[in-house]
């Protein structure tokens, strides 16, 4: 296994982790409340009802700190000076279009919501990026002390005062999971992505460079059409840099939208060998358009098959409603697999997604490249 490969796994890990310490700990308590009221004399309907009442005050404990913590991002980048872009809750999507908020869907594997705003301008090279990278983190962290407060003054209502720890326990796994730096499954925690910034010149640029690319295409504008200064290729060792190497992606992404199909084929085989801070999510996404480049031009069964292991099908799987995804797989059962009712029955899944997909300049630009396959 490779050492790239070990740090993803590792990160997984961190990851589940952190879901089964919120499942023993609620696990826990419903455990208690259940055998404080057992009673065999009881009909079991009562319990069941109980336990089940338990169950769903704990995901909904989740659903809620998920919208509370992309709040606390919203909240927190408008007091330093950022403008309303993109907000999503799991799938559900608020974006700013034509001086509108409109609603559309995006799902993205490995993330349970996502707060991207329009960034002010940069003086002397830097971005206030602190309180809007740890907005979530604070906001999780005041909306899990009144639920402790509650809990304790509530702690004569078993049943209630339960649900009142699950939100704030909950709560605070979630500061601590996105708040205290580290890399957890295919992305970046804020904490992360804050200290990063704030030890690197080159990364703050980035990640401003980032969200004014998130504005423009939220806008329909393509990648091909921004500024080219947005589009200087970084170091191998500035890329080391998390935040760095995604701007590293987006310069790939931009010479797809370009159809300069050689020169990007050519970057992202480095991108890909080299040791890099480039996320999970992007590494995949970026497979995925060396399988597309693969098959429009040598069609190489053989390679085609490395780069489309185990990992990366489940990974297809998983974001099978992304245009980009969608695309490969379109152009995949065309040339590899000769199957023209499938690659129908794609193009009609991807035309359906695009209906209510947040970037219109992205569904564009891959309906293009679809249509280049004949």
């Amino acid at each position: 296994m490779s050492k790239q490969k070990k740090k993803f796994k590792f990160r997984q890990i961190i990851s589940t982790l952190f879901f089964l310490g919120i499942g023993m700990f609620c696990g826990f308590f419903i455990g208690m409340i259940i055998g404080q009221n057992f009673d065999a004399e009881k009909p079991i309907g009562q319990t069941l009802l109980i336990a089940g009442g338990l169950f769903f005050a704990m995901y909904a404990a989740i659903l809620i700190q998920i919208i509370i913590h992309e709040a606390g991002h919203l909240v927190f980048g408008l007091m330093s000076g950022y403008k309303f872009s993109v907000f999503r809750i799991f799938s559900l999507t608020f974006v700013k279009e034509g001086g509108k908020i409109r609603t559309k869907r995006l799902s993205i594997a490995g993330t349970g919501g996502q707060c991207l705003m329009s960034p002010p301008d940069m003086i002397d090279g830097k971005i206030p990026v602190t309180l809007y990278n740890l907005g979530g983190s604070i906001m999780n962290i005041i909306a899990s002390t009144v639920f402790l407060g509650l809990y304790f003054a509530l702690k004569n209502v078993p049943f209630v005062s339960t649900v009142m720890i699950f939100f704030a326990a909950i709560g605070y796994i979630f500061a601590i999971m996105n708040g205290v730096p580290m890399r957890m499954g295919t992305i970046d925690n804020d904490g992360y992505n804050a200290f990063s910034m704030s030890k690197s010149p080159e990364a703050m640029r980035a990640f401003w460079v980032q969200m004014k690319i998130n504005e423009q295409t939220a806008s329909g504008v393509r990648l091909k059409d921004l500024p080219d200064e947005w589009f200087k290729l970084p170091s191998d060792e500035d890329m080391k840099n998390s935040m760095v190497a995604t701007l590293g992606v987006f310069i790939c992404n931009r010479l797809m939208d370009k159809e300069n199909f050689e020169e990007a084929d050519k970057l992202m085989k480095h991108m890909l060998s080299i040791e890099s801070g480039m996320v999970g999510l992007h590494r995949n996404l970026m497979i995925c358009d060396r399988i597309y480049i693969e098959l429009i031009t040598e069609n190489r069964k053989e390679i085609i098959d490395e780069m489309l292991n185990n990992e990366q099908k489940k990974f297809m799987k998983q974001m099978k409603n992304f245009p980009s995804v969608l695309r490969t797989q379109y152009v995949h059962a065309l040339l590899c697999e000769n199957d023209t009712a499938k690659a129908e029955n794609i193009k009609t899944q991807f035309e359906n997604i695009a209906k209510t997909y947040p970037y219109p300049s992205d569904v564009q630009a891959e309906r293009e490249l679809m249509m280049n396959v004949k």
